[in-house]
């Protein structure tokens, strides 16, 4: 299906964390008319996984961050999104936690529900978009990881979003605790309702494998018109997929969610791999019923060193193009 962009297309984004700002950006550069993101709640490290077990909530930190990313251009603005992600100093108990954070637990312990409170700060700082738990509850990662072993065959559970994604072992897996939550209902109306869905990019298994975990999102993505992008990172991340390749990665994602049918696994150009890697590489999107996209799609390199992240305008012209695909 070919997308007319005579109107403003709508924007569902599904992740967590710096890739997920990154990828809300670029679809604020992109014109969207409408922005949802959809964010994983499975943190439980730093402010949020204090406030998390303080509280028995959903951790705030990525509901926050992408609150930050979506806040109007005005000088109130711009002023919400630095007080959103400060971050108190000195050595006491406020020692760490971020001011957004503690607003939304405010909110939620006041209005009862955490939507009700993400839709209310994002009132206050003239967002251009909604941001959506992808579960109402907390959810926790539990992965199989090889090499913490004298024996690298042996495969031990280690439970816990920061334990995951600084684990010095290889993860073969992971899944959610309790397994199969259900979806918040606005997550699977905000995917339907899309005409473009991203997932990613982001720590693979702690930020974006999750999402598909979830049995309500993959029915969506599966049944939505909206055209579905993985945006694959630009490079492995340390601790959880330390020396992964780009079809490594691939494979790792249709192993979670071998049912999922995707449009396309979009991979940056401009350090990107060999013709024989790319055939390899389409070969492995096939897998998932996708096409493979090799576009520059990388922050322009500073001081001679080159960019891990994605560029907003770069990545908004093409997804944009995508759109237009049929």
């Amino acid at each position: 299906m070919t997308y007319n962009l005579e109107n403003a297309p709508v924007f569902t984004c599904l992740g967590g964390g710096h890739g997920l700002y990154q990828t809300l950006r670029a679809a604020r550069a992109a014109g969207a008319g409408d922005i949802n993101a959809v964010v994983t709640v499975a943190d439980d490290g730093g402010s949020s996984g204090r406030l998390r077990r303080e509280l028995s909530m959903i951790p705030p930190g990525d509901l926050r961050m992408a609150l930050s990313a979506l806040t109007e251009d005005s000088d109130e603005g711009v002023l919400w999104r630095s007080t959103l992600q400060h971050r108190f100093g000195g050595n006491g108990a406020m020692a760490g936690h971020a001011v957004g954070n503690l607003i939304l637990a405010g909110l939620a312990e006041e209005l009862g529900d955490m939507q009700l409170a993400l839709d209310t700060v994002a009132r206050w700082s003239g967002s251009v978009g909604r941001v959506i738990p992808v579960c109402q509850q907390p959810l926790e990662i539990e992965a199989d990881v090889a090499g913490l072993d004298d024996d690298p065959r042996v495969l031990r559970s280690v439970r816990g979003q920061v334990a995951v994604a600084t684990t010095p072992g290889a993860v073969r897996r992971v899944r959610l605790l309790p397994t199969a939550p259900d979806a918040t209902p606005q997550a699977v109306e905000a995917i339907m309702a899309a005409d473009l869905v991203t997932i990613g990019p982001g720590s693979w298994f702690s930020s974006v494998i999750p999402h598909l975990l979830v049995p309500d999102i993959v029915q969506a993505l599966n049944a939505t018109e909206a055209k579905v992008v993985v945006i694959l990172n630009l490079s492995p991340e340390a601790g959880e997929t330390h020396g992964f390749s780009t079809e490594r990665h691939i494979h790792v994602f249709g192993q979670h969610a071998p049912e999922l049918r995707v449009d396309y696994f979009l991979a940056d150009s401009v350090k990107g791999p060999t013709e024989g890697e790319r055939t390899h590489l389409r070969r492995a999107a096939s897998g998932v019923g996708a096409a493979m996209e090799f576009r520059d799609v990388r922050e322009a390199p500073r001081s001679g060193e080159v960019s891990t992240r994605h560029d907003p305008a770069k990545l908004a012209a093409v997804l944009l193009d995508l759109l237009r695909t049929s």
